[in-house]
């Protein structure tokens, strides 16, 4: 695209224009009447419509403070703050929660120290929030950290323990500290799992090294496409350029995951969170809040709690946008939503220039002459202008503009 336009149909994934055809004729679609044949197995499950939403201790705890009282409090904290009722209902625990050995029966049992009352007890506590509790393990001998047992060759006994302890998501490591490739371990987790008769979401979790998104789908309901991220700008931009590359195999059921959120831990500004926060929303990925939220701050809050940008992540049409403009430091990203609308985000990636940024109807996928009422999701208003074709704004270094296009009701009669 550098130096000049180019049609979107060409960056557009095959998916999306399907769908994109059939937001635009009737207003709405069933995502999962597109390539039937490649429906998952693990679709059974009836998770993951839409992009989880969630929390989980790693980013900000790791193992240090991921016990009991913390994942009690954080429970408390997402009902308390509203965001539960914003949509972030899992409540995910990662590694180091178990004991580093399995007890003489060859089971799971959660650390003495930090979880006295058992994952069960906490379970049925984050229940009664109204909440799903998450837990974490490996596809192999130890998790990552080697604190616990990994389920390679523990499978079934630990997808029914899961299961007996009332667990509702499984993030799955593969710390590569057995002798199986990927693709032998997930499918022995994915089918112990349904076997148990409890929906549980299930998280593959390799880092993208083996491509995961071309296979994840018959396994998991999601599935890592990067390495982990930090708390940095280059981290979370670099996660961000990789997962894209697979949005064409995301879809209801099936999510391409660059991992949880930094907003909030204090590596990046405000500014970048918000664009952090816009690009993982657009992106359809997963939402797992990785901050403390027992202590969050007011600037941290207004950005995860913003309703507008979730609901662009949550759509029912279910479609992964794309980079469908680049030019040097500045980006566009797309995506249709349902009821005839548009997802654009302007994201000047410029360490230090200001940049203007034009959105043109062609590179986005709206017909020539369509005029549109746009919605900015995070002035949270409504722009008095209409635009026609095209529409262009100035954005200062690390700065993202969100906006939700409608076209006016009078042109789609």
């Amino acid at each position: 695209m550098e130096g000049g336009r180019e049609s979107p149909w060409t960056r557009l994934p095959a998916l999306m224009l399907v769908l994109l055809a059939c937001a635009v004729a009737s207003g709405d679609c069933r995502v999962v009447h597109v390539g039937e044949a490649h429906r998952r197995s693990m679709l059974a499950n009836g998770l993951g419509s839409t992009p989880p939403m969630g929390w989980n201790s790693w980013n900000h705890f790791a193992c240090d403070g991921n016990g009991e009282v913390v994942i009690r409090e954080t429970a408390d904290a997402l009902v308390s703050t509203g965001l539960a009722a914003a949509g972030y209902r899992y409540v995910n625990l990662d590694d180091c929660w178990a004991e580093p050995e399995r007890d003489a029966k060859g089971y799971l049992v959660a650390n003495k120290k930090t979880f006295p009352h058992g994952i069960k007890a906490l379970a049925d506590y984050v229940h009664s929030k109204g909440l799903k509790l998450g837990i974490y393990s490996d596809a192999g001998y130890n998790t990552c950290a080697k604190a616990q047992p990994g389920s390679l060759g523990y499978e079934e006994k630990d997808a029914k323990t899961f299961a007996s302890w009332g667990v509702d998501y499984l993030k799955y490591d593969n710390c590569n500290n057995g002798d199986l490739k990927p693709l032998q371990r997930y499918p022995d987790m994915s089918k112990a799992l349904m076997k148990t008769g409890r929906p549980i979401y299930f998280s593959l979790c390799e880092w993208g090294d083996m491509h995961p998104a071309k296979w994840g789908a018959a396994y998991g309901n999601s599935w890592r496409t990067t390495d982990d991220i930090q708390d940095t700008w280059e981290s979370m931009t670099s996660r961000a350029d990789q997962n894209e590359v697979w949005a064409e195999y995301a879809r209801p059921g099936g999510w391409n995951d660059p991992d949880m959120l930094e907003v909030g831990n204090g590596g990046m500004t405000n500014d970048e969170y918000i664009v952090h926060f816009s690009i993982w929303a657009i992106s359809k990925a997963p939402l797992i809040i990785g901050c403390d939220v027992r202590h969050m701050s007011q600037n941290t809050y207004d950005i995860i709690a913003n309703k507008e940008v979730i609901a662009v992540n949550q759509d029912r049409l279910g479609i992964q946008g794309k980079k469908v403009r680049m030019q040097g430091s500045q980006e566009l990203w797309a995506a249709p939503l349902t009821g005839y609308r548009m997802a654009v985000l302007l994201v000047n990636r410029h360490a230090k220039d200001d940049a203007e940024i034009t959105v043109h109807w062609d590179d986005i996928g709206l017909p020539t002459g369509t005029t549109v009422e746009a919605r900015d999701l995070w002035l949270h208003k409504t722009l008095d202008a209409k635009f026609t074709d095209k529409m262009a704004f100035n954005l200062t270094s690390h700065t993202a503009r969100m906006f939700v296009l409608t076209p006016l009701k009078s042109q789609m009669n």
